[in-house]
């Protein structure tokens, strides 16, 4: 099973971050957004110099589900955390999430995946990364892994300000409301009863270079720099961190610190985490 430290230990062997562009028809993206969720694939299932039937069967064997931009996750490994890959063209620039707001961890009851994600496997409940990239002219600037459990609050943080939007929508009077899992769907607007509205949440989140500023300061001049941040629970449980640490040992760009991370729940909490670093 793959993990977040193979991740790592890909990208610190790998050592390049150019994103693939669809030039001769059969390369693997079409657009630098694609292009980064493909790296983002052959990071965890170690394809970088793999093509064709070959990498296919890796990523098969690597995860057990393979999502599309209206539901999240972007990605589930097997057996192991889910995936959710975000652009950025600005260094500064937040994450659009549309509808779909942060999420602490990925539940399988939850209705914004889909069913075909709900059945990937056999699961409950998932930690989530948000793989986030910042990219510019095709090239992967900077790239950050952070876990949402250290990034987000609470799902019921974000479920309290929907729902109490949506109870307010719909207590419009005289108004036409239909089923919906957005916050309002409102039937027959005009005389003629042929106009329907949408009510939607549109969320985003800052982005993790400046929500971790206080532990993690970006160098600009560096042609590649990636952070990551997991808590000292969560890195208990990984079992090939040892092989990580190693590598270190031998690659000087690469970094592995001990810090304090703010709770996302009650930020006058702070959790042990690991802070792992490299740039080229």
């Amino acid at each position: 099973m793959s993990n977040i430290i193979d991740a790592i230990i890909n990208l610190v062997n790998y050592k390049n971050n150019s994103l693939l562009e669809n030039t001769a028809g059969n390369n693997r993206a079409n657009n630098s957004g694609d292009g980064l969720e493909e790296y983002v694939k052959d990071l965890f299932a170690g394809t970088f110099d793999i093509e064709g039937a070959q990498r296919l069967e890796k990523i098969h064997e690597t995860f057990s589900y393979l999502g599309n931009n209206s539901n999240p996750p972007d990605a589930m490994l097997r057996k192991g955390d889910a995936i959710e890959v975000k652009k950025i063209e600005s260094p500064n620039s937040a994450l659009a999430l549309n509808s779909s707001y942060p999420k602490n961890k990925l539940f399988a009851s939850s209705q914004m995946i889909s069913q075909a994600c709900q059945k990937a496997e056999q699961w409950d409940c998932k930690d989530i990364m948000y793989v986030v990239g910042f990219v510019q002219s095709n090239q992967l600037k900077q790239l950050s892994i952070v876990y949402g459990m250290d990034y987000c609050a609470d799902e019921s943080c974000y479920l309290r300000i929907k729902n109490t939007i949506k109870e307010s929508v719909e207590s419009i009077p005289s108004i036409e409301f239909a089923e919906s899992r957005e916050l309002g769907h409102i039937n027959k607007v005009d005389p003629l009863g042929i106009t329907y509205m949408r009510v939607r949440g549109m969320w985003g989140i800052e982005n993790p270079w400046k929500v971790f500023s206080y532990v993690y300061q970006r160098n600009s001049n560096n042609h590649f720099s990636f952070m990551c941040i997991i808590n000292n629970e969560k890195w208990a449980t990984l079992e090939n961190t040892s092989s990580l640490e190693n590598l270190a040992g031998t690659e000087n760009s690469l970094t592995i610190s001990s810090i304090r991370i703010k709770d996302p729940n009650n930020p006058a909490n702070l959790r042990d985490a690991k802070l792992i670093s490299f740039s080229f």
